[in-house]
């Protein structure tokens, strides 16, 4: 594939939350920048403001990616549809996730109908275009591709989801996988091979460990332990080792990171809003 230009590829964790309200963190959602674009891993609350925070215009919020359709990685999306048209996208916005984003859109488009037209033709300035959106459902392997970017997805295990997925982002300077949610999967293995940087979800074990037995089978089902990421990490070897969508219950970040570093011994980032990972 050739790409346009040298490029200086990076994530930025727009979100590092879950479904826990923090403050400090808001829902699930990941930015790999390269060349002059934006590629935006899922939506989770307060996506749009995070993004103009990291200083990505919201007119160029144009290209999304979905992992699954849980709440917590898809309650901006309302928000990523139509904020960025009234602060100026003149383009249809491209999405691509997994079966159901076709319906979920639809449904919030006849949500906001109202809105939609009052912006439209009640004088307000406007692009028709910026509100139009472009989904596409995807199967496992290359799901996207222009000259900056090839995105390739891969099936994970999600507890009772039928369809939840991680992405391989290969840029000119960068491989980049992001896991989405999902508990220890094998498959990871292969697909990450090479990544300059992982970033992955994971819970704290001695937390989880203190749960009733119904959170922990939950956990367990949907989620990553620090031991078994620091496993899986430890067959991989991503230059970096990212941090997000972290599960603390109860305990502190420091004991999480001790938990890793006892089975993995690379490059271990703590990641939080906002971040710059390069």
């Amino acid at each position: 594939m050739g790409f346009l230009c040298a490029q200086d590829t990076r994530v930025v964790l727009l979100g590092t939350g879950n479904p826990n309200p923090q403050p400090d963190r808001m829902g699930p959602a990941v930015a790999v920048i390269t060349g002059s674009r934006a590629y935006i891993v899922d939506c989770g609350p307060g996506v749009v403001r995070r993004a103009v925070q990291a200083g990505i215009r919201s007119q160029d919020l144009n290209r999304l990616f979905i992992t699954h359709l849980h709440s917590d990685h898809t309650l901006g999306y309302p928000d990523f549809i139509f904020t960025p048209g009234v602060m100026g996208r003149t383009e249809p916005l491209q999405v691509y996730g997994p079966k159901g984003t076709r319906a979920m859109t639809r449904h919030i488009q006849q949500a906001w109908k109202e809105d939609l037209d009052i912006r439209l033709r009640g004088g307000e300035p406007s692009h028709a275009e910026a509100y139009v959106v472009q989904v596409k459902e995807f199967k496992a392997g290359e799901i996207y591709k222009d000259d900056y970017v090839r995105v390739v997805a891969f099936p994970v295990s999600h507890g009772k989801w039928k369809e939840a997925y991680a992405f391989r982002f290969e840029t000119q300077d960068k491989v980049i996988v992001i896991s989405g949610d999902t508990r220890y999967d094998e498959r990871m293995v292969e697909a990450a091979k090479g990544a300059d940087i992982l970033v992955h979800e994971v819970f704290c074990e001695e937390g989880w460990k203190k749960r009733k037995p119904e959170w922990r089978a939950y956990h367990a089902a949907y989620h990553t332990s620090s031991s078994d990421l620091a496993r899986l990490a430890q067959k991989i070897q991503p230059k970096k080792l990212v941090l997000y969508h972290q599960l603390l219950m109860g305990c502190t970040p420091e004991t999480l990171l001790a938990e890793l570093r006892a089975g993995y011994g690379g490059q271990i980032v703590d990641g939080k809003d906002l971040d710059v990972i390069r």
